[in-house]
């Protein structure tokens, strides 16, 4: 990773950690997730390292169906004391469901980029051999959160911050080309963090963004992230999640494409009227 790219990607990191007052103790060990109640749900940050290896290897004490989503995801329950209470596990396998592209793999792959944007919206997702013997991907489960219709949004303290979130929903949607946000994989928790879930469309080989919704206004910070990442960095990061170099050529191509896109807002508005900064 470039010089200004790491730059960047330590600003947005420590802003996220500052925005939740659960974060505050850092240092301190994960307790136990059947213990935590805080309306804050953006807790992994702090200890992304201890709830990825659980995901991978905590003992499943219990599975049970949930009884919404097109892809009938189930819901897994660690052991007592361990460091994540529960996870969605989706042994979705790479193919074509009722004319769609799909696969675990996508869910994989945005949590990736997710970290190497820095954006902290994707929960924590890892592959794993479930209960069934399949292999799939086992997805944190963020508690204490609520579903919202985008025609009636939460009533927010800051609605510039939540406005933000909005934007970068809109540009990460359009970068992996996901045409499958919808009002039931929008949720938030009680300090209004924003969770991007529901990513097993992304990553196909769709080059129009036209597809996914375009942002009025443009969050700089992420933007300029986008903006410089190369096919080797992002190649690191995804290249085991997705079908091969060509999808990640296609995915730059769809940066190069929002590129665009922008150029011609700030034309027409201004960079002040467009970005925010």
């Amino acid at each position: 990773m470039n010089l200004r790219a790491r730059l960047l990607f330590q600003a947005t990191a420590l802003a996220g950690v500052l925005a939740c007052a659960t974060l505050a103790a850092r240092s301190a060990p994960l307790a136990p997730a059947q213990d935590a109640a805080a309306t804050c749900s953006l807790t992994w940050p702090a200890h992304r390292a201890e709830v990825e290896a659980c995901l991978r290897e905590c003992e499943i004490d219990r599975v049970e169906e949930v009884p919404i989503g097109v892809t009938k995801p189930k819901r897994v329950y660690f052991k007592a004391g361990s460091a994540v209470a529960s996870a969605a596990w989706k042994p979705l396998r790479p193919g074509r469901y009722n004319g769609y592209w799909e696969s675990y793999k996508s869910e994989i792959a945005a949590y990736e980029l997710d970290k190497l944007l820095g954006l902290d919206m994707v929960p924590p997702a890892v592959e794993r051999r479930g209960p069934d013997g399949d292999m799939g991907a086992m997805i944190y489960w963020v508690e204490n959160v609520h579903g919202w219709e985008p025609k009636d949004p939460p009533k927010v303290p800051d609605q510039f911050a939540w406005d933000r979130q909005i934007i970068r929903m809109k540009l990460f949607d359009q970068l992996i080309a996901n045409i499958d946000r919808n009002q039931g994989n929008l949720i938030y928790d009680d300090d209004f963090h924003l969770f991007l879930i529901d990513h097993s469309r992304a990553f196909t080989s769709e080059k129009n963004i036209t597809k996914m919704p375009s942002p009025s206004r443009i969050d700089g910070v992420v933007w300029d992230k986008m903006d410089v990442m190369t096919f080797d960095e992002v190649k690191a990061a995804l290249g085991e999640w997705v079908l091969g170099d060509g999808d990640i050529r296609v995915l730059l191509e769809r940066r190069d494409r929002m590129k665009k896109y922008i150029d011609k807002m700030v034309k027409d508005r201004g960079a002040r009227y467009v970005f925010i900064r």
